[in-house]
């Protein structure tokens, strides 16, 4: 680490780089420095070397051959934008090979006595009385666009999701990580939450086995209030990972700048964009459990003036399970355009379709205060009539006027439609005898509608020396959803029991003609006013402070013949903010910050009244490091939140959707996350969360068994997470992980856990070139042991059921082709 260096990052130099480059206009350069990775003299630089370096965009082509070459390559990211290299397969000179792959770009090279390569825009000799301005030398790690299809970085030194501008990660005043592309590709994940478990603190309770997404941060959860993309708020649901850029947790109440979202924190999917420098890839992963996955991604401009360009990713799967007759498909296609007719405009458009059909499984019962002694297959719902069925719409328009380079407006918007049938055979109780369960029935149609939508205006300036990025905006939410459906049993006139020792299928009968005795209605609806100032009060020291004001109204009703009567409740909440960065050097930083919180009105009561919103408060502190100039960033921060209304499910009613609040919960801890490099080929992301989440208050509706005191469920005390992977030669990669819970509680009542696991994953990949194309093959290998183990208790329905057990051993292979 050095403090005397200071890292040029992406979209983020030092003021005075950055008036150098508008200043200059058509003249920029980039520099590669050698001196720090070989010792390169003139006669290394003119000995000929074999390269095999597949076509792509000109930034990850030039690092590819300075990284062979042993030099270090850092770009200014404008330089480079929307250029294409062809690649370089032969022997080639360090000259030869520069030579070669800025052929038709309209750069050129320059080699100086000192060791040092400038790359600059080609220029005519200036016109008599002119005077050209010399290239910019930038010096520091090499860095690749995050967009960049090819960029292998665990690391990634930017995130919005905590400020909503782009802002380096080491001067955000919270808890926030990143998980990029490359480790979901290195990891092959599938579902959302095989990416988040790299994340110390975030747990996944996933509902109905598979059909929703849901995500348990600092020990707290909130269904469907706390998963985004890009930055606007989605309904609950099962979330696509092929069309992902990179996936940002943010960590503490984000109630000043996105409003009534989960006070634990949230998860943020960075969708792909259009690129203008084409890219194709298709890639087919097939495993076990006769799991099929084909996914496509196409990209590059429509126009030779490159002002418009689309990208279409598409994915097909098609798997069954460990578990006794579950299985699932999807098909999933999403189109998107991009114009940008100059420098200061862009508009992008898409729409995204999916549909899922899922066998409904509801886990393994509780006997005792355990999961029950039976194989991690056994099914206890009916084959051939738990069936679960979504339907997802969804349109986004997103634009961005830059007024200069300081200023600009932004609006997004998304509207979702999503249909959910449930016809599931769920669990009710346990008869004395430990081994025959009482099953009841559901089946309906669920419609919900979300409207999301915000407009920001973002400015930079300075007052008396001091440095301002001022955020200005306002959204809107809104959220319908109707339900029709038939709740039954285990009474007449619907009976039905399973032996979950000796289960016999197939007896089942079910009445014709089911009238429906559930009716459902909610709507959300709010608006949010807020601002933000991140103040440079000097170079080492930064301070936020914002602010919001929300206006939300609930409506919601229940009703057993009829569509019900809505009830109202409003609530009105200013929500502060205060962060402190402080960096005595470049590669150090400490920081500290207070929030309080409007929490979500996320569920009603059994008799349909809206349950009180949600309030929280946090104190967080800690610090963020990088070592080996910037390859590699870590942070440890403390804390503690505390959280008001906290809802739990109502096991007294066989709606498994009704819900009361339990009081008053606390979570504190400590978190400790680290991602990047070691060296140049081993890369490696990790974490470790003491998670300490309590209940403090009950609000006494469980009558004679106090809450008060008790852990909230699925919330291990210790957890952690490693994965490393390393390149042995130039095309083959391996890699391997471990992923660490302790016992945790499975419900409320503390009266049953899941037990501690540690399981092991590994990969290999290879990677060689057909032509100018690029082809990986690769396999992995989850829980290697075969360890039993439980993901999670579902805490939706009726929490001694519903332990749903983590896949055994697995393989999962793929071929993939990039050009």
């Amino acid at each position: 680490m050095s403090p005397t260096k200071r890292r040029c990052r992406p979209g983020f130099q030092s003021s005075r780089v950055h008036r150098a480059v508008k200043g200059m206009l058509l003249l920029s350069a980039l520099t590669v420095s050698a001196a720090p990775y070989a010792e390169t003299d003139a006669d290394t630089l003119s000995v000929k070397h074999k390269y095999h370096i597949a076509s792509g965009s000109l930034s990850h082509v030039l690092s590819q051959f300075a990284t062979a070459s042993g030099l270090l390559f850092v770009a200014e990211a404008r330089l480079t934008e929307g250029k294409a290299s062809a690649g370089l397969d032969g022997e080639y000179t360090v000259e030869e090979g520069f030579r070669k792959l800025l052929a038709g770009s309209g750069l050129t090279h320059a080699i100086a006595s000192d060791k040092t390569v400038t790359l600059k825009i080609a220029q005519p000799q200036p016109q008599s009385g002119t005077t050209a301005m010399p290239a910019v030398t930038v010096v520091g790690k090499a860095v690749y666009d995050s967009t960049d299809p090819y960029n292998e970085d665990y690391r990634l030194s930017n995130a919005s999701t905590a400020t909503k501008t782009d802002t380096p990660l080491m001067e955000t005043p919270t808890s926030i990580q990143v998980v990029p592309r490359a480790v979901l590709d290195d990891q092959q994940a599938i579902r959302l939450d095989e990416a988040t478990k790299n994340v110390s603190g975030v747990q996944a309770p996933r509902q109905l086995g598979v059909l929703f997404d849901n995500f348990m941060i600092r020990g707290f959860t909130t269904p469907s209030f706390n998963v985004y993309r890009d930055g606007l708020r989605l309904g609950q649901q099962s979330f696509e990972t092929s069309s992902l850029e990179q996936i940002e947790i943010f960590k503490g109440p984000p109630s000043t700048l996105f409003g009534r979202s989960a006070p634990g924190g949230l998860v943020n999917m960075v969708t792909k964009k259009p690129l203008f420098t084409p890219y194709y890839s298709i890639s087919q992963q097939f495993g076990s459990y006769d799991l099929y996955r084909t996914t496509l991604d196409a990209t590059g401009a429509l126009d030779d003036d490159k002002t418009l360009a689309y990208r279409m990713n598409f994915s097909y799967m098609d798997a069954n399970s460990f578990r006794d007759f579950v299985g699932r498909d999807r098909v999933f296609v999403a189109p998107q355009l991009t114009w940008k007719p100059s420098d200061a405009f862009e508009i992008n458009a898409g729409y995204e379709y999916k549909k899922d059909n899922i066998t409904g499984d509801r886990g393994i019962p509780a006997v005792g205060d355990r999961p029950a002694n039976v194989p991690i297959s056994r099914f206890i719902g009916e084959p051939n009539f738990s069936l679960q069925a979504a339907e997802s719409h969804l349109a986004h328009l997103d634009w961005t006027y830059r007024f200069n380079d300081d200023w600009k407006l932004q609006q997004r918007f998304v509207a979702n439609i999503l249909d959910t049938f449930n016809q599931n055979i769920v669990p009710r109780s346990l008869q004395v005898d430990n081994r025959t369960v009482n099953r009841g029935l559901f089946s309906g149609l669920t419609q919900r509608a979300t409207y999301a939508q915000d407009f920001n205006l973002n400015g930079k300036f300075k007052t008396l020396g001091i440095g301002h990025n001022v955020l200005l905006g306002l959204d809107y939410y809104r959220f319908d959803e109707s339900r029709e459906a038939t709740i039954l049993g285990p009474t007449a006139p619907f009976m039905t029991t399973i032996d979950i020792y000796n289960p016999v299928y197939g007896s089942l009968q079910v009445p014709g003609n089911l009238a429906k005795n559930n009716f459902v209605a909610q709507n959300q609806e709010w608006y949010g006013l807020y601002f933000q100032d991140q103040i440079d009060l000097t170079d080492d020291l930064h301070f936020l402070f914002s602010g919001r004001h929300d206006w939300a109204t609930t409506r919601s009703g229940v009703s057993s013949t009829a569509a019900p009567t809505l009830n109202e409740a409003t609530a009105e909440k200013f929500s502060p903010r205060l962060g402190l960065t402080y960096q005595p050097v470049k590669w150090l930083s400490f920081f500290a910050n207070w929030t309080e919180a409007l929490g979500a009105t996320n569920g009603r009561s059994s008799t349909g009244q809206p349950l009180p919103s949600e309030l929280a408060e946090q104190f967080e502190g800690g610090v963020k490091t990088e070592f080996f100039d910037g390859r590699l960033i870590a942070s440890l921060a403390a804390y503690e939140l505390t959280k008001n209304n906290v809802l739990t499910d109502d096991t007294s009613t066989v709606d498994p959707f009704d819900q009361i609040a339990i009081g008053q919960s606390r979570s504190h801890g400590l978190e400790f996350d680290f991602s990047g490099e070691l060296t140049e080929k081993w890369k490696v992301i990790g974490s470790y969360a003491y998670t300490d989440v309590r209940i403090l208050k009950d609000s006494g509706q469980f009558g004679s068994a106090p809450l008060a005191g008790n852990r909230l469920p699925n919330a291990p005390e210790h957890s952690a997470s490693l994965w490393t992977s390393y390149d042995l030669t130039d095309g083959f990669k391996i890699g391997t992980g471990a992923y660490i819970a302790g016992k945790r509680q499975a419900n409320t009542a503390n009266n049953w856990q899941l037990p501690g696991y540690v399981r092991w994953d590994a990969m290999a990949a290879y990677q060689w070139h057909i032509g100018k194309s690029r082809m990986t093959a690769q396999v992995n290998v989850n829980n290697i042991l075969d360890k039993r183990y439980y993901a999670y208790a579902d805490e939706f329905g009726h929490p001694r059921f519903d332990a749903m057990p983590g896949e055994p051993i697995t393989v999962l292979g793929s071929l993939k082709l990039e050009y």
